[in-house]
């Protein structure tokens, strides 16, 4: 069986799931770039992966590399299409062969009636087409297939997916919790609108208007970071609220296995968010927005972290951790064990292959009640 993965570039969020199918289907796996790191990525530390691989084929190197990626893309058994223009997908589902579309959420804005319309346009001009034909979706966002859905029907083609950064195996992972700093709390997004970086520093005023000792660090930068820093001047918060700046995702790790909470508070336009999985992976309590991408995936609310519906709500779960520290150990634990067990890629790469011949031969799959591949 040939696969082929196409989309922008290889990062280090899809890395382990491609480098998994390559040890498990050989040079039968492709992952095709159709363009380089944009430098914004390599600012915030990113390494470019694409020609640091056998498996990945660089398809702007050249005209040639060009040509011989379409034809792959179109021979293959199953194509996997993550960022790509649609005529990849046009083509194959014309020739009847299977083609899994990986998507974030289609309609992250949704406050007009215009977006409404822009919304019914896309479905139209992207989804529609589709419909009735070999064309599945593996949904990288718990609001993908409640997307594709709205005005086109995929129903019974949508399956539970993700990002599955690598993942860390402590030997002792007990001992990881205890060694964690006492009542501290990380945030790491950029500082941009939609991350809503306001949120963790009205987060500190409370707890010490409340008396409570917490230490939060936030690490990040963007277009947001002079406002931030003012609001701390200005909130008297200098003591207890850190801003470290960038860190590569190597240092960035090591703060989440030294902290006991994370906070994660992006709105709706967070497709995802991996550093939920490496938070929860590094044994955090996470306390995220319910409207995050991952968060109704990965989390089992109060079991192995927390989805917050509202600023007092998120004030509630925190305040409510910091003084409980054996729930925060034990969502902790729990957490680990959830990406050790089922989100990761190792779990994820054997069931899409099972899945592949499941949905070639039976047109669907019920193998798997919940994780990766599942029915959404």
């Amino acid at each position: 069986m040939k696969i082929v993965f196409i989309s922008n570039f290889m990062n280090h969020h899809q890395l382990p799931v491609a480098e998994k199918l390559y040890e498990m289907l050989g040079d039968d796996y492709k992952f095709i770039a159709l363009e380089g790191l944009p430098e914004e990525r390599r600012t915030m530390g990113y390494a470019d992966m694409n020609h640091q691989y056998q498996f990945v084929l660089c398809a702007y190197d050249s005209p040639e590399q060009q040509e011989y990626a379409d034809k792959i893309a179109l021979e293959c058994d199953v194509l996997i299409a993550g960022s790509c223009p649609d005529w990849y997908i046009k083509r194959r589902v014309k020739a009847n062969k299977i083609t899994i579309k990986t998507s974030e959420r289609y309609f992250k804005e949704n406050k007009t009636f215009f977006d409404q319309i822009k919304h019914y346009v896309r479905a139209m001009r992207h989804l529609s087409p589709f419909q009735n034909k070999p064309l599945y979706f593996l949904c990288a966002s718990a609001y993908t297939s409640q997307d594709v859905n709205k005005y086109t029907d995929f129903h019974g083609k949508t399956y539970k997916w993700g990002y599955f950064p690598e993942v860390k195996h402590y030997d002792d992972i007990e001992k990881i919790i205890e060694w964690k700093h006492h009542a501290s709390i990380l945030w790491v997004s950029r500082l941009i609108e939609w991350k809503h970086p306001e949120v963790p520093i009205m987060v500190a005023k409370h707890l010490k208007s409340k008396g409570l000792e917490f230490q939060m660090n936030l690490i990040g930068n963007g277009e947001l970071e002079n406002k931030v820093k003012q609001m701390i001047i200005d909130d008297e918060l200098d003591d207890c609220v850190h801003m470290l700046g960038s860190m590569n995702p190597e240092d960035v790790r090591k703060h989440m296995e030294q902290s006991e909470i994370f906070l994660f508070t992006s709105d709706q336009n967070e497709g995802w968010g991996a550093v939920v999985n490496e938070a929860m992976n590094s044994a955090c309590a996470v306390v995220a927005n319910h409207e995050i991408g991952s968060v109704p995936y990965l989390i089992k609310h109060a079991e192995n972290g927390f989805a917050y519906d509202g600023f007092n709500d998120c004030l509630d779960i925190i305040e409510d951790l910091l003084v409980n520290t054996r729930l925060c150990k034990k969502v902790g634990h729990a957490a680990y064990q959830s990406i050790i067990s089922t989100w990761n890629a190792n779990v994820a790469s054997e069931r899409l292959i099972k899945f592949i011949n499941e949905i070639a031969t039976k047109k669907e799959c019920g193998l798997f009640l919940d994780g990766p591949c599942s029915s959404d």
